[in-house]
């Protein structure tokens, strides 16, 4: 087994697979050291979706690595996937050269990324101290001078892991920047950053201008209901979430994407159209918290052990059986994309682009409804979890099933 990516969803893929003794598990990273984006993170809080306690990202890395490899897995780090070949040959480029595997089954999880600025079109001049998160993270452990005073752009779970890594360089942030009415993160977060660290929240807000010469000087908050504009004098921006899926390997071997999440089409085990390939964490679902990765890696990891088990091969999903799933505004998208009637997923999660009084989740296939179900919250660049049984009652000659919210 092959397993792409040495993040939540990998490590975690690979620890349950290791540990099914179903064969040998090579897990592959292009980074240096094995954990993804926690090992950046050194504020606490990672752990509690699915390992319930809390740790600082490293931490949490360094265990989720140990885990794998105590499971019989190997983590081969400095390695990149060059090609996959239509007979399953898998070429990876590493310090070591050129090697070819030819595994049983490939497992992607190669995660996600957040849009730069020129990709969210900010007009404005080019200076120093725009970041991303990710850039972020890694100038503060790589002891890189960051700034003295930042705004960040987003009010999501990642929005406020920024406002935490700022305050471990020592640099204040002076706004937090959202084009929606109120935050998107847990409440307990928002009121921390608000009254122990003085961020002040800016909402229906956005960035329409950066200014300076060399280094950031100025930057243009405009309100969006009246469209008056604020300058704001910080020398450092954030700009935080709006993930893409890291697909580039998944596109270049032909998979089909999903046209809202921008990631490969799977059910909700995983699987992808292409033989003996799989799909997991946020290459799938940009944009999950660390905790939720891991826990779908985990799930991935059992559901491939138990298949290849049972049938001594990955049972693929076949395209003319796939029901679609597709949604209604204001969600945004829903994964998985394709079910199996005769196999339901566990739970699909939904992202919806909009605050919504609306907490009922119906599934309708051709006009009737075969599910729903009461969401505990509405609420933007936040999962909404709902379990599978609410498309259970779809027919495979039914057509597509369409989610919405009442």
């Amino acid at each position: 087994m092959l397993v792409v990516g040495a993040g939540p969803s990998g490590l975690s893929a690979a620890r349950e697979l290791g540990r099914s003794g179903i064969g040998p598990v090579l897990v592959v990273d292009r980074e240096s050291e094995a954990g993804g984006v926690p090992r950046h993170c050194h504020h606490a809080g990672f752990g509690l979706q699915d390992l319930h306690w809390s740790m600082g990202g490293p931490a949490y890395a360094r265990l989720l690595a140990r885990r794998a490899e105590e499971s019989g897995a190997r983590i081969r780090c400095a390695t990149t996937v060059a090609a996959i070949a239509p007979d399953g040959a898998v070429t990876l480029v590493g310090p070591g050269g050129i090697d070819v595997v030819r595994p049983d089954a490939v497992v992607l999880a190669t995660g996600a990324r957040e849009r730069p600025r020129s990709a969210r079109l900010v007009p404005g001049d080019r200076p120093a101290g725009v970041f991303t998160t990710g850039q972020l993270q890694q100038w503060v452990v790589a002891g890189l001078p960051v700034g003295s005073r930042a705004v960040v752009v987003g009010a999501e779970h990642v929005g406020y892991s920024a406002v935490l890594t700022l305050r471990q360089a020592g640099v204040p942030t002076v706004a937090m920047v959202t084009g929606l009415p109120r935050h998107q993160t847990l409440p307990g977060f928002a009121f921390a950053a608000r009254i122990g660290l003085r961020v002040p929240l800016r909402t229906t807000t956005r960035v329409v201008g950066l200014h300076g010469r060399g280094r950031l000087e100025t930057v243009d908050v405009e309100d969006v209901r009246t469209g008056s504009v604020d300058r704001i004098g910080a020398d450092t921006v954030v700009f935080t979430g709006d993930w893409v899926p890291d697909h580039e390997l998944a596109r270049r071997l032909g998979l089909a994407c999903d046209p809202a999440t921008l990631g490969p089409r799977t059910d909700g085990w995983g699987r992808t159209a292409h033989p003996g390939v799989l799909a997991i964490g946020n290459l799938v679902h940009p944009g999950e918290t660390a905790g939720m990765a891991a826990l779908g890696g985990r799930a991935a990891g059992r559901r491939l052990a138990a298949t290849w088990a049972a049938r001594h091969g990955v049972r693929t999903f076949p395209r003319s059986a796939g029901l679609t799933l597709t949604v209604r505004p204001p969600l945004a998208w829903v994964v998985p994309s394709v079910i199996d009637p005769a196999d339901p997923p566990e739970r699909l999660l939904l992202r919806t682009s909009s605050f919504s009084d609306h907490r009922v989740v119906v599934a309708r296939q051709g006009g009737t409804v075969v599910g729903r179900h009461r969401l505990r919250h509405s609420t933007p660049n936040r999962s909404l979890g709902v379990p599978g049984t609410v498309v259970a009652g779809a027919v495979p000659e039914g057509g597509p099933v369409e989610v919405g919210l009442v």
